[in-house]
């Protein structure tokens, strides 16, 4: 499934009020142009002139949509949670058994990959801001229990609370390596080779117990 970051009109809406169609297509593209942006360098590096100009738009209309760079940055997160939680049902629904976790694995690293300046302004934040990291947790936990409820179908039973522990664990240490990565970048392997995905994917198969779950 496409993750790439594309506004549209059947999104939830952050910042101050949109009531005509045009104003929906303004917002739309000033989301997109902040993603665009976040490919090239950090949060703290964009103004928010470059963001009106690279949505084609003046300042005033980022002002008449958001009240501040925070709030456009909420806007961000959401749009990042509604892409990131239809990959995951998209990927949970059809990803074949033998090649559940490897695939799994590699979208995400490759995820957070493409968007590591994106996610690194995201974790930065929530330094400052613990409570900004409210919807990411609740976002992993809920992305969790969808990988449960997969294995479940596969293995035809309820896993038990040991099962599941292990399962969520293996998340946690697989999603704290890729954050860690992205702040600190420690090496020798990096996000962008081959084995980085290979490591995560051998580390959470372990950490889950996955090949007892679903043997070859």
């Amino acid at each position: 499934m496409d993750d790439t970051y594309t506004a549209s009109g059947s999104a939830r809406h952050y910042g101050l009020a949109i009531k005509q169609e045009r104003s929906k297509i303004t917002y739309d593209a000033l989301i997109n142009a902040g993603f665009k942006l976040l490919e090239e360098r950090d949060l703290q590096h964009i103004s928010i002139a470059e963001l009106a100009k690279e949505a084609g738009y003046s300042v005033g209309a980022f002002y008449a949509r958001f009240r501040s760079k925070d709030e456009f940055f909420d806007a961000l997160v959401a749009q990042h949670l509604e892409i990131r939680t239809a990959t995951q049902v998209n990927l949970f629904a059809t990803l074949p058994r033998d090649t559940l976790v490897s695939e799994l694995m590699t979208n995400i690293v490759n995820y957070y990959w493409h968007h590591r300046k994106f996610w690194r302004a995201v974790l930065l934040r929530s330094v400052r801001d613990p409570e900004s990291y409210i919807p990411m947790r609740k976002h992993r936990a809920e992305a969790t229990d969808r990988f449960i409820h997969r294995i479940e179908q596969e293995v035809q039973r309820e896993l038990d609370a040991s099962e599941r522990d292990n399962i969520a664990f293996g998340f946690q240490v697989i999603l704290g390596t890729i954050d860690s990565t992205i702040i600190n970048e420690p090496g020798p392997i990096l996000m962008n080779q081959a084995q980085f995905i290979e490591g995560l994917t051998r580390t959470f198969s372990l950490v889950a117990d996955i090949d007892r779950l679903l043997p070859r």
